[in-house]
């Protein structure tokens, strides 16, 4: 008999693993990614080296400020870990909620998050701007979240990268032989992000991020009129 934690446990991975199993999911998935690799990009030039999604860098970062005894910079990205926890946090709140089109909330919070770091930056207000953009892109990975806890990571791409070493391994041995092609999709949408925010903050610095606000409503309101099918 397996345990009913063992088997909870069993069912949430199903559910994730089926969440790109259709090309509406993997569409939104791979735009989202595009949204999160522009505007880390956008981050990652403001900040000089730091990152506003990536924080699995940012504790690198950490770690070495550390050791080297620099400690502003090492309460930066401590300051930039939290803020994306905390919008990761915020995010999944709404999604645990009981309001209807939830994914297509999480998206308009994202999006006003990301007017509102616009909105500062063309104040002079650089920090609060990047304070605003972390808690947004934290808050996007719980687009695809499901009950119970677990999802599918948006704005970090690690994870991608090695299911499709694990799909391609199953696919050499009999599994399914496309089953790769999603995780791969994420990390070229997530590449082509970069390179589009890198080009629009080297012409416009950070007014660039106006872009991604924009995006993000527009998928906002587009998940708003065409809600995936068990997913309100």
């Amino acid at each position: 008999m397996v345990p009913p934690g063992r088997a909870s446990r069993v069912a949430i991975a199903q559910r994730c693993h089926r969440m790109l199993d259709s090309r509406r999911d993997i569409a939104l998935a791979c735009a989202l990614s595009a949204l999160a690799g522009y505007v880390d990009s956008v981050g990652f030039l403001q900040l000089g080296g730091l990152f506003v999604s990536f924080m699995s860098g940012n504790s690198t970062r950490l770690g070495v400020s550390l050791a080297e005894g620099q400690w502003q910079n090492a309460a930066e990205a401590l300051g930039l870990i939290a803020l994306f926890v905390l919008g990761a946090l915020a995010g999944s709140l709404i999604v645990l909620g009981r309001a209807a089109r939830r994914q297509s909330r999480v998206l308009l919070a994202e999006a006003s998050l990301i007017a509102a770091a616009a909105l500062g930056s063309a104040l002079g207000l650089s920090s609060p701007a990047v304070a605003a953009i972390v808690l947004a892109m934290g808050l996007e990975n719980a687009v695809f979240q499901v009950k119970g806890g677990g999802g599918l990571g948006l704005t970090y791409i690690t994870g991608a990268l090695v299911k499709v070493g694990q799909h391609a391994a199953a696919a050499l041995k009999g599994g399914p032989r496309w089953s790769w092609l999603p995780d791969l999709l994420l990390w070229a949408a997530l590449a082509a992000g970069c390179v589009c925010g890198a080009f629009a903050y080297q012409r416009i610095n950070l007014a660039a991020i106006w872009f991604a606000a924009g995006a993000a409503l527009a998928l906002s309101a587009v998940l708003a009129a065409t809600p995936r099918a068990g997913h309100p």
